[in-house]
């Protein structure tokens, strides 16, 4: 049974003004702690290893580590013994991990009724058992629980709890994730999201009962918090935080605290990644995969800008990333070295759109911040918004101060990791309406690109792995796929540097087939260029009449697999084409060992190029909005604006591809693209970034591999207005993720065995709001479909806006009766789901803000 993802109203809901303190500290006299805590935010992937080490390294070390699992939070035992598994395989003694007596509950999955064990927590065996360890984990699940299972009915510590504290005292490291983290701090969060708590927890009266049905359930779910156990005493923790997009809450938690405003940080972890604290330095280490939001509330103020409404203003955000420290006594921040700073050198520069809904690209706060303002020379603020189904909300507003900074580097092969510091944001009470836009004043263009078919080949024998970006040097599973379609170890490898402006990349992904097993002498970055590459001494733009080389036409004829790294697709195209629109002759042999049984693969500008009609420009909003350009403007372009297309290489034969699809939010300008130029009998293809579609053209299969989804459009049984552009209803989409395959020619959905079906099994059953920016919950369109439709009885529809000033789209996601979704726990306790066949209706609007 999968874990509920909010925790029961069962504790003290803040509904009084916000000058009321909180809660008094759950453990006076925490001096001289030796221990220290490793609390996670949710999520955590068995493969994790950068969290499972430094848990066990805490702990004492493999050999020496004893180990005490509390699954109190959970309603059955299977986290608890999924975490013992994991501890197992990094090293770990199984007979030195227990599963503690500790539950105020019975388990579904057990014969045992362990209700009982409530009653034990003071039992001398226990206690004598608990100081024995060197390391407690706290499991996910129901925070309360937790704190119910280890607090006797007068508020007092069990001895199990004493005991707890005793060797975290002296040495012990105490661990959680999700539940288990929610209790770490004194302040407790057991309940809420970002609009419930800034509407129902700031004085909001009037709004209290605002979008209550019948069935007495809200779209929002106001603020609530109880006494944490407080082993961590320098500030509030929330967890889930970029998932669920708890950034709001955690203001108002933080704020109502008056301790923790004026003296601490607030801390929101982000799933699948760590907070370490060393209390004996008093200093956090972030570990594991994404970041932890550092809120600084010791200026934020309430403001008023609505009867009734309440905001606050002046809140400082800063967002770590692994490998970055906090002092938390100094309330400072500590970088690694190979960062580098960004004010002042920023790499982007496009006119961000606010953070709207699901077709905002970069649309988590911690990518938005990033890309959209800290590291984006043009924008000195940005803005989203949050708000019911009656526009009734807030706006949220970032700004550049003198104190804003940003820090990057390259992490993983070639993911962008960054820091930033001290951005404003204030939240301002804010009414959002729309209608139907009846007459539009934006000029939109179609295509006029006009691209002639590549010839069909019905007996290619080679294959394709076209993967969406980001492509991870720990992602396994991506590049020994590749390996193996190239030959295995034996394989002869060229790779197309052409993408790029440096041969970082190139360089990069060699390294990483070595590293695979594949020969370092069978590796060979490949002379194909039109442009001069940064940081050597030879000019590389005279590579351009290697294209027609018949020494390098030879040598690629050689090859078993081809790989074209990331940058600008243009380029590739520019390196591999004539002037005339030809093709060059080693492009010519590319073809010819492709059909003979090569893999060509590539990534990011590298997974562009494939099929026939190159998507190179471009946002969603843009796309619908203003349709298509004839002209280019660089790297700039594929940030923003019209949709831009050239003739691809065509080595996919079958639909459109696009990539970044997650993380840029393409799905408009896919389905733009797909009905102007596509054929509508054949599906259309977004992959996201960590992720690759593998194509088998003698199976006429697609196969997806990596860490991500692969989003299906299927237009087909779409219906639009001719005399309104970018009005469509019927489109029919579909999300698939690892271990899911599809037909190319049938369009049938083969979903991975392992995963259950959720149709009239749905987990959820909540009433839920639009999509509206960076604090709605699943701010990716598969979370956003999986979690607040596909799985949740209740919805038959929902909805998000993607709008600019007074301009905008609704974007209607329905249950179809072919609509189904297929769920499983992967990689630990992650929910993975696959998504079949929900109809979408995009209807532009107008949109006024008040």
């Amino acid at each position: 049974m999968k874990k509920k993802l909010v925790s029961c109203l069962i504790s003290f809901t803040l509904l009084s003004s916000l000058s009321t303190p909180l809660l008094a500290k759950a453990q006076e006299n925490t001096g001289d702690i030796k221990g220290s805590l490793v609390i996670a935010g949710g999520g955590v992937g068995t493969s994790n290893d950068d969290i499972y080490e430094k848990f066990l390294s805490l702990a004492g070390g493999k050999e020496k580590a004893r180990i005490g699992i509390i699954p109190a939070a959970s309603t059955t035992l299977q986290s608890s013994e999924k975490f013992k598994e994991d501890l197992v395989k990094y090293g770990a003694n199984s007979d030195s991990i227990q599963i503690l007596p500790v539950s105020n509950h019975d388990f579904s999955d057990t014969e045992t009724d362990e209700s009982t064990w409530k009653s034990q927590v003071n039992d001398k065996k226990l206690s004598i058992t608990i100081k024995g360890l060197t390391a407690v984990w706290f499991v996910g699940g129901d925070q309360t629980k937790i704190v119910d299972s280890l607090r006797q009915n007068n508020g007092s510590d069990s001895e199990a709890l004493k005991a707890i504290w005793d060797i975290y005292r002296k040495g012990a490291v105490i661990g959680g994730t999700s539940a288990g983290a929610a209790i770490m701090s004194d302040v407790m969060i057991t309940g809420g999201d970002s609009l419930g708590a800034l509407k129902e927890s700031i004085g909001n009266k009037a709004n209290k009962h605002v979008n209550e049905g019948e069935d007495g359930k809200k779209e929002y779910e106001p603020l609530s918090v109880q006494k944490g156990l407080g082993f961590f005493q320098h500030g509030i923790i929330d967890q889930h935080m970029d998932e669920r997009a708890r950034l709001g809450r955690l203001a108002v938690a933080a704020y109502t605290s008056e301790r923790d405003k004026e003296k601490n940080f607030a801390y929101g972890v982000d799933e699948d990644t760590a907070m370490v604290v060393n209390n004996k330095d008093q200093k956090i280490e972030v570990v594991g995969r994404s970041g932890v939001a550092v809120l600084d509330m010791s200026k934020a103020e309430l403001v008023s800008k609505q009867k009734a409404r309440s905001g606050l203003a002046n809140i400082k955000v800063s967002y770590l990333s692994p490998g970055d420290q906090i002092d938390y006594h100094l309330k400072s921040f500590e970088f690694p070295k190979e960062k580098v700073e960004t004010k002042g050198f920023e790499y982007n520069s496009f006119n961000a759109l606010p953070a709207t809904g699901v077709f905002t690209p970069y649309g988590r706060l911690k990518a938005y911040l990033s890309y959209s303002l800290v590291d984006n020379e043009s924008m000195k603020s940005a803005s989203s918004y949050v708000y019911d189904s009656r526009g009734s909300g807030y706006e949220i507003a970032f700004q550049k101060e003198n104190d804003t900074n940003g820090y990057w580097r390259y992490t993983d092969g070639q993911k962008d990791d960054y820091s930033i510091v001290n951005v404003r944001m204030d939240i301002t009470p804010k009414t959002v309406k729309f209608q139907p836009d009846k007459k539009t004043s934006l000029t939109y263009k179609k295509s006029t690109f006009s691209s002639s078919e590549s010839p069909a080949y019905d007996s290619i024998k080679g294959n394709l792995l076209i993967a969406g970006g980001a492509l991870g040097s720990s992602n396994s599973s991506v590049y020994n796929k590749f390996i193996n379609l190239a030959g295995g170890k034996q394989a002869k490898i060229g790779i197309v540097p052409a993408a790029s402006t440096k041969f970082d990349s190139s360089n990069q992904f060699k390294s990483d087939l070595i590293k695979y097993g594949v020969k370092a002498e069978n590796i060979e970055i490949l002379p194909i260029s039109n442009h001069d590459f940064k940081g050597t001494s030879e000019n590389e733009s005279t590579w351009k009449t290697n294209m027609n080389s018949d020494k390098l036409a030879q040598k690629v004829k050689g090859l078993t697999g081809i790989w074209f790294v990331g940058g600008d697709q243009t380029l590739i195209t520019g390196s591999l084409r004539n002037e005339n629109g030809s093709d060059s002759k080693v492009l010519q042999a590319i073809w010819d060992t492709y059909k003979k049984g090569a893999v060509l693969g590539g990534t990011s500008a590298g997974a562009a190029i494939m099929s026939n009609t190159m998507l190179a420009g471009g946002d969603s909003y843009g796309a619908l909005s203003y349709g298509f350009t004839d002209t280019y403007d660089d790297m700039t372009q594929q940030e923003q604006g019209p949709a831009y297309l050239e003739k691809g290489l065509g080595f996919f034969q079958y639909g459109l591809v696009d990539q970044h699809f997650d993380n840029k939010a393409r799905l408009g300008r896919l389905i733009a693209t797909a009905y102007e130029k596509g054929n509508k009998n054949q599906l259309s293809y977004g992959i996201d970034e960590d992720t690759a579609m593998v194509v088998n053209n003698k199976e006429k299969q697609i196969e997806v591999v990596g860490r991500g989804g692969i989003t299906l459009v299927d237009l087909a049984k779409v219906q639009t207005n001719d005399k309104f552009p970018s009005d469509y209803k019927n489109i029919v989409i579909s999300c698939i993720t690892p271990g899911d395959k599809v037909n190319i020619t049938t369009k049938e959905i083969v979903i991975n065995p392992a995963k259950t079906s959720t149709r009239k099994n749905e987990y959820y059953s909540e009433k839920v709001g639009p999509n509206t920016g960076l604090f709605s919950p699943h701010g990716v369109l598969r979370k956003f479909l999986a979690y607040d439709l596909i799985d949740n009885a209740q919805s038959k529809e929902i909805k998000s806006y993607a709008f600019n000033q007074n301009k905008g789209f609704e974007l209607t996601f329905r249950k179809s009766p072919e609509s189904n979704g297929y769920w499983a726990y992967t990689d630990g306790q992650k929910d993975d789901y696959s998504i079949v066949k929900v109809a979408l209706d995009i209807k532009p609007i107008k949109v006024a803000i008040k």
